[in-house]
């Protein structure tokens, strides 16, 4: 099974986290199903970018993005280019080192 390693982020997971995932599931799910509250406004149907995470290692595993994600990813605070709205980025076989960006577009959270 793989694994997400999420980075230390000041308000979301002070200490960072290794999850375990498993092969389709999306970063977002093994982010939620662990308790690290990652933005998702859209409620996961890649309407918007609150999401958005990078992916600092296993990105190449991801399938590529689609065009409506791109066009997401174009509005998304601090894009680069191993960057991924983490309700599409479904996993593969291979861990993924994942930093969540200190902010969003976002003016209010959305807290589920």
């Amino acid at each position: 099974m793989p694994k997400v390693i999420i980075l230390p982020h000041p308000e979301l997971c002070p200490d960072g986290a290794a999850l375990e995932g498993q092969s389709g599931e999306t970063i977002l799910d093994v982010a939620l199903r662990n308790g690290i509250e990652l933005e998702h406004a859209c409620e996961k149907s890649c309407a918007c970018t609150t999401c958005h995470c990078v992916v600092r290692e296993g990105f190449d595993s991801l399938e590529p993005s689609d065009e409506l994600e791109d066009d997401m990813l174009d509005k998304a605070w601090g894009l680069e280019p191993e960057s991924r709205l983490s309700c599409q980025a479904r996993l593969a076989d291979e861990d993924l080192v994942v930093e969540l960006p200190k902010y969003t577009i976002n003016l209010a959270s959305e807290r589920h």
